[in-house]
């Protein structure tokens, strides 16, 4: 089950006025590991408590995930082809050196 699945639940548990300790126990009695933690239950009890009941999860601030996965790959590209780049450089600074205590021998 997805998160916003849960939070379904718990807001059914919460309507129907169950507590939060009895909302945990009936969520870990039907799902057994994949439940959310109590903490999350209580998070989600105190919003309904002031009347926010949407389920969904809110606008947050802050640079938008897309710019990160755009910016994330750029940056792997470049670092492959840096990467490579600076392979050759060290084989040819490895080459010159190899030259040059060639040449003192």
């Amino acid at each position: 089950m997805d998160k916003k699945e849960f939070r379904v639940l718990i807001k059914y548990c919460f309507l129907n006025g169950k507590n939060t300790v009895e909302a945990k126990t009936w969520l870990d009695a039907e799902f057994l590991d994949t439940t959310p933690a109590k903490s999350t239950i209580k998070d989600w009890y105190a919003k309904f408590r002031h009347g926010e009941m949407r389920i969904e999860d809110g606008e947050r601030s802050g640079r938008p995930k897309e710019t990160v996965n755009w910016l994330g790959q750029l940056m792997r590209s470049n670092g492959n082809e840096i990467a490579n780049n600076n392979k050759l450089a060290t084989s040819r600074k490895n080459k010159k050196r190899k030259t040059k205590i060639q040449m003192i021998r």
